[in-house]
């Protein structure tokens, strides 16, 4: 598929999306919104793919949605909208295959919501988070969702009712972020952890990461049971047998593709 607003690159097993509107700071229009999740689909359909990582081209990751798009647009055209541009939470929610956000100076609003809602993040040293829509008399609703679920209520609420921007160092201490490298050492170091698990049993990623997301919103006890049934299932795939005797043997495993 031709893509105006993403760029689409394969590197083996990883697959690398990159936001490409970088004289408006890869804001999220119309375009940009559609062409995020078809290229997230793009690369979950794809075979060879076992890892997906979303960058943004020049200065910025993601300053937030266009506001150039707000006018113009009754309540229900409002509302479609909306629902386009929180889409790519929902795909990367349901997503076999695990999502790492690589995130250079800045991801303001919406941007926060697509770090928020990707598996894994990696940021950069000087890179800046904020749900900032309150500053101008609206309110992140749709980063709200996935930010509650990674930082905490209390946390979610203060960034979003305060606006304020942190830094790298507290959106890691507080969840939005696994880890801060130096600016030099962002692509290589969000490589290294794509690749680190690429290198893993495709089946067993993917069967764990769509069991995590089922679980995380059931009861205690039912979320226990789907896990256990799940891991049950697993336990008889080939690739669990490869992985146990490679252990054993003190070999590298041979997975099977998927």
């Amino acid at each position: 598929m031709a893509y105006a607003t993403v760029l689409v690159d394969k590197n083996e097993h990883i697959g690398i999306i990159t936001l490409n509107r970088p004289e408006n700071l890869n804001t999220c229009d119309s375009t940009l919104a559609r062409e995020l999740n078809a290229a997230l689909t793009e690369l979950e359909e794809d075979a060879q793919t076992r890892v997906v990582i979303i960058k943004g081209k020049g200065k910025a990751f993601c300053a937030g949605i266009d506001v150039n798009e707000l006018e113009g647009k009754n309540a229900l055209e409002h509302f479609d909208w909306l629902e386009l541009m929180g889409k790519m939470s929902l795909t990367i929610a349901r997503m076999r295959k695990p999502v790492i956000a690589s995130v250079q100076d800045m991801a303001i609003a919406n941007g926060t919501g697509i770090v928020a809602s990707a598996d894994l993040a990696v940021a950069a040293e000087g890179a800046r988070f904020g749900t900032t829509a309150i500053n101008v008399g609206l309110f992140c609703m749709g980063p709200a969702v996935p930010l509650s679920r990674h930082v905490g209520k209390k946390k979610a609420l203060e960034m979003l009712l305060t606006g304020d921007i942190i830094d790298a160092a507290e959106a890691e201490r507080i969840g939005l972020i696994n880890k801060v490298v130096p600016k030099d050492k962002l692509e290589a170091e969000t490589m290294q952890l794509a690749q680190k698990i690429a290198q893993k049993s495709p089946l067993a990623v993917q069967l764990g990461k769509r069991s995590f997301y089922k679980m995380s919103d059931l009861e205690y006890e039912k979320a226990l049971e789907l896990a256990n049934n799940h891991f049950a299932i697993l336990c008889g795939t080939e690739d669990a047998g490869e992985g146990v005797d490679a252990f054993l043997e003190k070999r590298k495993p041979q997975w099977k593709m998927r």
